[in-house]
C-alpha cells in the first residue's frame, strides 16, 4: 500500500513533499529478492521524473512569482506611503528654504542705485548714446486717490486684499512652465510682482521663482496690504522712462498722482502689461485695440467688485494720453536708434528666457547693457544729410500749412548680412516721438506690387485663359476694369489707375513700370489672394491679421520702412529671407546675448527673386523712378531695381529700391501736426501731389549714390524682365496714346547687349504703351481676354 500511494503521488506531479517510507530500517536479508530488484529501480526512475516535474513547476513559479512581486511592490499602501513621503520631503525642503531665505535688506535708494545707464555704440565702437537716468519719485499711498489704487488691484489681482501673498495655482503653473521652457504665463499676485520688482530680477528660473514665493509669504506677514500696494505702484515701470505712479502720471497726463482720474488710472494700470506696446503715442492699431480692451477689463472688474458705480462707468471715455517728452541725451536720431535696439533685444529675451513684454522691458531699460549697433556712422550721416537736402530744407510751414504735416522715415539694410546700417526716424526724437522708420500704420501702396509678381511666379500661376504669368504676359490696363474670377464672374472690385489713365493691352513689365492698378488687381485674383498674402508673409510683411481680398493688391495693409526694406532685401538676396537687425552685440554683466542670424532660409526660389529684380530695373530705367533715380546726376553707373508707391488720397508716398550691395526704403507720411491723424500731402513742398517718384526717390538717390559701389553687378538667374536683352525688336501694332503718365515715360528699348544681364543705363526713345518692353526668344506675348465693363470709380489706392 505504501508503494501504491507513492505511485499515485508521482502521477499527481510530485505534489507530495516526499515519498512515504516504512518506519523501520531497511532489511538486507528479509523478503523476496525479486521484490528488491524490481522495487528499487522503479523508485529511482519515478523519483527522477518527479524531480524534473518539480523543477519545471518551480520554473513556472518563478515567472509567476515575478509578476506577483511587481504587484506586491506597487500596492496601494506602498504607493500612498511613497506619495506621503515625497510630500513630507517637499514640505521639509520648503520649510528649510523658508527658514533660509530672508527678506533682502533693501530700500528704494539701493534699488535705484542698482540701475545703470545703458551704453549704445556705433558699429565701429564709438559711443552713440548713454541712456539710463532714472525718472522716479516715491509718493505715499494716501496721495493716490482710492479709486485709482483700486484700478491696479482690478487689473492684476482682484483677491489681493484676501490672499496670503501668493497664488498657489498660478505659481505652480509658472514653475511648471519654467521647467518646461515655456516661459512666463502670468499668475503672480501684486505681492509677488512687488517682490520681483523691488528685491529680485526679471529672470525666469526655478530658483528665482522659489525665492519670490518665500519672500512674498514673508512680506505679506510683515507688511500691510496698503504698504505692499504702495510699493508695487511706486516701483513698477510704465514706459517713457517712468518708474512709479508719480512719474507715470506726469509722463502720460502731465498731472501729479493725486490729480489722476479713475479712467486715467485704469490706463496706467493697463499699461503695466506691456508699456511700450500699449503706449498710445507709438502703439500700432493692434496695440491700441489691446490696451483699450485691457482698459475696459479693468473698469468692468471694478464694477464687479463694487468699487465703481455702473452708471459712472458707462459714461467714461478712453483717456488718450499726451505726447511724451523724450529723455535727455536722445536728441536727433539717437532716440529712434536706441528705441529699435531696445525693442529687438527685448524680443530676443522674450524668446530666449520666456519673459513677458513688460518683464523684458524691465530687464533692458536702465540695466547697464552695452549694446553695439550695426549702424555705420558714415552711412547714417549721409542718410540724414540726404533727407535734409531733398526734403526738410524744401518744406516751409509758414508758406504752406501742409508742410508741417510731412513726416519722413527710412531704413537702409545690407542684403547679404541683414544689418541695419542707417535709419531715419523723423526730424528729431524730441520733436516727434514716433519713429517713422518702424511705424506700421500707413499703406505701402504700389511697393506691394512686386510681392504679387513674386507670388505669381512662385506659384506658377496662370491667367484666366490658362497662360503662364511672366514678365511678358499681356493684361488689360484699362482703368476701372472689373476684376473677374476664374469663372469669369465679377468679384466686385474695379480699381482706378493713377489719374484714371487707360493703357489698353500691356505686358506685365510695362504694368510694373507704369504701376498700373487694374493689371495687378486682376493678377492677384488670378494667383489667388491667399497665395499672395502667404508669399507676403514669407518675405517679411506682417499680414497675419489681414484679409486675403483683392483690395490688398493695392497695398492697403500697414507696413513700415523697416519691413519693406526686409522684403526687398530678400529679393536682393536671391530669395533668402532677410530680417533686418540693428544689434551687432549686446552684453550685460560680461555675458553676451546671442542675437538671431538676420539671414534665414530660402523663402522663394532664386529664379523667382531674380526675375522680380530684373523686372524692377525697368521701373528705374524706364518707369516711375526714371527722372529721380535713373537720370540722377549723382548716379555713377550703379545698377538699380526698385518700386515707387503712392497711397489713396496721397497720405503716403514711397520708394523702396536696391543696388546689388544695399537696400533702402524711404517713406513719406501725412500726419496732422496737432492731432497726429493721417492727412493728405497734396501741395507739400510746392508740389501738386507727392508721388513716390518725387521726394522719396530723390532722398533715396541722394543717399544711395553716395554710399554704394558703382561697379557692383546683379547676378541674376532669369531670362525675363527689363534686365534681360530681348532678341528682337517689338513692332508697334497701334498708334501710341497721346496721354502720358504723370511721372514717367513708357517702355524702354535697350541700346546695347549687356554682358551680365543688366539693364542699360540710358534709355532710348519711348515705345507705345501697349507694347511689351522685353520678349524672350521662345514665348510670344499671350493675350488676356478683356471685359468692356465700366463701373463707378473705386479709389482704394493710387499707383505711382
Amino acid at each position: 500500500m505504501g508503494r501504491a500511494e507513492e505511485r499515485r503521488a508521482r502521477q499527481r506531479g510530485g505534489r507530495r513533499a516526499a515519498p512515504r517510507r516504512s518506519s523501520g530500517p531497511p532489511s538486507n536479508t528479509g523478503g523476496s529478492p525479486s521484490a528488491t530488484v524490481v522495487g528499487t529501480p522503479s523508485d529511482a526512475v519515478g523519483g527522477r521524473a518527479a524531480a524534473r516535474r518539480a523543477a519545471k513547476g518551480r520554473g513556472n513559479g518563478r515567472s509567476g512569482d515575478g509578476k506577483g512581486r511587481i504587484r506586491r511592490l506597487f500596492t496601494w499602501k506602498k504607493m500612498l506611503g511613497t506619495f506621503l513621503g515625497t510630500c513630507l520631503l517637499a514640505i521639509g525642503a520648503f520649510v528649510a528654504l523658508y527658514l533660509y531665505v530672508d527678506i533682502p535688506k533693501d530700500n528704494a535708494a539701493a534699488q535705484a542705485a542698482r540701475r545703470q545707464s545703458n551704453i549704445y555704440k556705433f558699429s565701429d565702437g564709438s559711443t552713440l548714446a548713454r541712456d539710463g537716468k532714472v525718472n522716479r519719485e516715491i509718493v505715499a499711498l494716501s496721495k493716490v486717490p482710492k479709486e485709482v489704487r483700486n484700478t491696479f488691484v482690478a487689473a492684476e489681482n482682484k483677491s489681493f486684499y484676501k490672499d496670503n501673498g501668493i497664488d498657489l495655482k498660478g505659481t505652480a503653473r509658472g514653475v511648471l512652465n519654467t521647467l518646461m521652457g515655456k516661459g512666463a504665463q502670468g499668475g503672480s499676485t501684486i505681492t509677488q510682482q512687488y517682490v520681483k520688482n523691488y528685491y529680485l530680477s526679471q529672470e525666469q528660473t526655478v530658483s528665482r521663482k522659489l525665492r519670490e514665493i518665500v519672500i512674498s509669504l514673508k512680506v505679506d506677514r510683515e507688511m500691510s496690504k496698503d504698504e505692499i500696494l504702495a510699493g508695487y505702484i511706486n516701483t513698477s515701470y510704465y514706459g517713457r522712462n517712468a518708474y512709479g505712479i508719480q512719474a507715470a502720471a506726469q509722463a502720460y497726463y502731465g498731472v501729479d498722482a493725486d490729480k489722476l482720474k479713475v479712467e486715467q488710472g485704469a490706463y496706467l494700470a493697463a499699461l503695466l502689461q506691456a508699456p511700450s506696446q500699449y503706449d498710445w503715442e507709438i502703439a500700432s492699431d493692434t496695440g491700441k485695440e489691446l490696451v483699450t480692451a485691457r482698459w475696459n477689463y479693468v473698469l468692468d472688474n471694478m464694477v464687479e467688485e463694487g468699487w465703481l458705480d455702473k452708471t459712472e462707468r458707462q459714461g467714461m471715455k478712453f483717456p488718450v494720453p499726451k505726447p511724451p517728452k523724450p529723455a535727455a541725451g536722445l536728441e536727433g536720431q539717437k532716440g529712434y536708434l536706441v528705441g529699435l535696439a531696445n525693442r529687438q533685444l527685448e524680443d530676443q529675451l522674450m524668446k530666449e528666457q520666456g519673459l513677458s513684454r513688460s518683464q523684458a522691458e524691465a530687464a533692458v531699460v536702465d540695466q547697464g547693457w552695452t549694446i553695439t549697433l550695426n549702424i555705420d556712422k558714415k552711412k547714417q550721416a549721409q542718410l540724414e544729410k540726404a533727407v535734409k537736402a531733398q526734403l526738410t530744407s524744401k518744406l516751409d510751414a509758414k508758406k504752406r500749412k501742409v508742410d508741417a504735416d510731412i513726416q519722413a522715415g527710412a531704413v537702409s539694410v545690407d542684403p547679404k548680412t541683414g544689418k541695419v546700417v542707417a535709419l531715419y526716424g523723423g526730424v528729431d526724437y524730441f520733436e516727434h516721438y514716433t519713429s517713422n522708420a518702424t511705424r506700421t500704420d500707413y499703406q505701402p501702396a504700389s511697393t506691394f506690387k512686386p510681392v504679387i509678381l513674386a507670388a505669381a511666379l512662385e506659384e506658377n500661376a496662370e491667367t484666366r485663359s490658362g497662360k503662364p504669368i511672366t514678365a511678358n504676359t499681356i493684361y488689360d490696363g484699362t482703368s476701372k476694369r472689373q476684376v473677374l474670377d476664374s469663372d469669369g464672374d465679377k468679384v466686385g472690385f474695379a480699381p482706378e489707375n493713377e489719374d484714371d489713365e487707360n493703357y489698353g493691352d500691356v505686358t506685365v513689365q510695362t504694368a510694373m513700370n507704369k504701376s498700373i492698378n487694374s493689371v495687378f488687381a486682376q493678377m492677384g485674383v488670378d494667383v489667388g489672394m491667399k497665395n499672395v498674402m502667404d508669399v507676403a508673409g514669407k518675405l517679411g510683411m506682417d499680414v497675419a491679421d489681414e484679409q486675403a481680398v483683392p483690395a490688398q493688391t493695392l497695398g492697403t495693409m500697414g507696413a513700415s520702412p523697416l519691413q519693406m526694406a526686409g522684403v526687398y532685401a530678400t529679393l536682393d538676396n536671391h530669395g533668402q529671407k532677410v530680417t533686418p537687425s540693428i544689434i551687432k552685440t549686446a552684453e550685460h554683466n560680461s555675458q553676451a546675448v546671442e542675437m538671431p542670424n538676420p539671414v534665414g532660409e530660402q523663402v522663394i526660389s532664386r529664379k523667382v527673386a531674380d526675375t522680380v529684380t530684373s523686372v524692377l530695373t525697368g521701373v528705374v530705367d524706364d518707369g516711375t523712378a526714371r527722372r529721380s533715380v535713373a537720370n540722377n546726376p549723382e548716379r555713377d553707373g550703379q545698377k538699380v531695381a526698385g518700386k515707387t508707391g503712392t497711397s489713396d488720397d496721397n497720405k503716403s508716398a514711397w520708394f523702396t529700391g536696391y543696388t546689388p550691395d544695399l537696400v533702402t526704403s524711404v517713406g513719406l507720411f501725412g500726419e496732422d501736426d496737432k492731432t497726429h491723424a493721417q492727412t493728405k500731402m497734396y501741395g507739400a513742398g510746392g508740389e501738386e501731389r507727392v508721388n513716390g517718384g518725387d521726394f522719396p526717390a530723390e532722398i533715396w538717390a541722394a543717399y544711395m549714390f553716395g554710399v554704394t559701389k558703382p561697379d557692383a553687378k546683379f547676378d541674376l538667374d532669369t531670362d525675363q524682365g527689363a534686365a534681360v536683352q530681348p532678341t528682337w525688336t517689338p513692332t508697334p501694332t497701334q498708334e501710341p496714346t497721346t496721354q502720358e503718365p504723370t511721372e514717367e515715360p513708357t517702355t524702354q528699348k535697350p541700346t546695347e547687349t549687356p554682358t551680365t544681364q543688366e539693364p542699360t543705363e540710358t534709355p532710348t526713345t519711348q515705345e507705345p504703351t501697349e507694347e511689351p518692353t522685353t520678349e524672350p526668344p521662345t514665348q510670344e506675348p499671350t493675350t488676356e481676354p478683356t471685359d468692356d465693363i465700366t463701373l463707378d470709380p473705386v479709389r482704394p489706392g493710387n499707383d505711382q
